[in-house]
């Protein structure tokens, strides 16, 4: 199995660099370099320079937007867009509900939602976890009932990101209780405007807004906003959470911030605040995650080409997020290490750093504690570890 780029791949990442440098507002680049919080106008002003460009939605099928472009020059754009200091656009848009559009979408549904939802004309919002039903979410128990041509909803949400700026909400939903759990369960798309819907904030521990409850007393939602068939949303669900799990390992995320520890690394030497056992100690850590990177990356690249020639990547998927999300974690550690005691404040949002390592520094507090999460959302680590013994090793 070929692993290097081609000549063609190379001339490719040239293009993309180039688009980056110019495209990319120099304030946006500020907002990311400074770890500052970004609002949701700057996602949405970024979201559009790539759709104007056309990069906005690259995976998705060339009628709906897309770019025919192969899995490698896929990742090739992820990892530039991270290295340039990027912003993402929204995950729940362009990873999340466009492929399930595309794929079980009805023709109607795919003219209504899918141009808007590139250009973020519709910001979407997942309805998922429920108290008891997060890792385990066929255990949902928000209901829908079928009266005549609507559904009628109750029950709960939780942790619904940005919820609070949503238009629009793809959910989970249970129809009917009467076999599996992972049956009766269907997959609907519902206005956030609709009565009956109350979004409660969730302040999680590094000080952001972005998480929510949502709360359902007898929303009303025309059937005709089922995805699929009812009662089949499981299949839906597998779908777009296997989609999730491929790139939230941001590897090229993780190459710049291990670019960012060996300059405070390089500086902290230099001025003498490390000693030489801390030097040797913190450059064997940093070797290590290097190398554990570098290993991530190729199993990654192992997907790439496995993708394109049609091999599937399920449990591989799983182990891209496991470790992906884990090497997130070692990152924001290691720099709450190196940067000691600047590192335990909770800066303002806009901390005025204009060096990516000086940033990090400054955010350390914050990154340390929001990172907590990624091991737990599009699925928990633990649950992915049981998916990878069963489907890979048979157990």
């Amino acid at each position: 199995m070929k692993l290097d780029f081609t000549p063609e791949e190379l001339a490719f990442r040239d293009t993309v660099r180039a688009f980056l440098k110019e495209a990319l507002p120099d304030d946006l680049r500020h907002k990311m370099i400074n770890r500052a919080h970004l609002t949701k106008e700057d996602i949405v002003r970024w979201q559009r320079i790539l759709n104007g460009q056309g990069w906005a939605v690259t995976h998705w099928p060339t009628q709906y937007g897309g770019q025919a472009w192969t899995p490698a020059q896929r990742y090739i754009f992820q990892e530039e867009m991270a290295l340039a200091h990027a912003p993402e656009g929204s995950p729940f848009n362009v990873n999340m509900i466009g492929p399930v559009l595309c794929k079980f979408g009805t023709e109607a549904q795919k003219e209504r939602f899918l141009a808007a939802t590139a250009n973020i004309d519709i910001w979407w919002c997942q309805g998922f976890s429920e108290p008891g039903a997060g890792s385990d979410l066929a255990s949902l128990k928000t209901t829908a009932v079928r009266d005549g041509d609507h559904y009628v909803l109750n029950g709960q949400k939780i942790w619904t990101t940005q919820a609070q700026h949503a238009d629009w909400m793809f959910g989970l939903f249970r129809t009917d209780n009467s076999g599996k759990k992972q049956q009766g369960i269907t997959f609907l798309l519902l206005d956030m405007k609709m009565p009956g819907i109350t979004v409660r904030p969730i302040e999680t521990i590094d000080g952001e807004h972005d998480a929510n409850e949502v709360f359902f007393d007898d929303v009303r939602v025309p059937v005709e906003n089922v995805i699929g068939e009812e009662g089949k949303g499981w299949d839906v669900a597998k779908h777009l959470l296997g989609s999730e799990r491929s790139g939230i390992a941001r590897i090229g995320l993780s190459k710049e911030r291990l670019s960012q520890l060996r300059t405070l690394e390089a500086r902290l030497a230099a001025d003498g605040t490390l000693s030489p056992e801390e030097q040797h100690r913190l450059a064997h850590k940093l070797a290590e995650v290097e190398v554990e990177l570098r290993a991530l990356e190729l199993t990654q690249l192992r997907v790439v080409a496995a993708d394109a020639h049609g091999g599937g990547a399920n449990a591989a998927a799983s182990i891209l997020k496991v470790k992906g999300t884990e090497m997130q974690q070692r990152m924001t550690e290691l720099v709450v290490e190196l940067a000691g005691p600047a590192g335990l404040a909770m800066p303002a949002h806009d901390h005025g750093a204009n060096d990516p390592a000086d940033g990090w520094v400054a955010a350390a507090a914050p990154f340390y504690f929001t990172m907590r999460k990624v091991s737990i959302f599009g699925g928990s680590n633990e649950v992915q570890k049981n998916i990878i013994a069963k489907t890979m090793l048979g157990l």
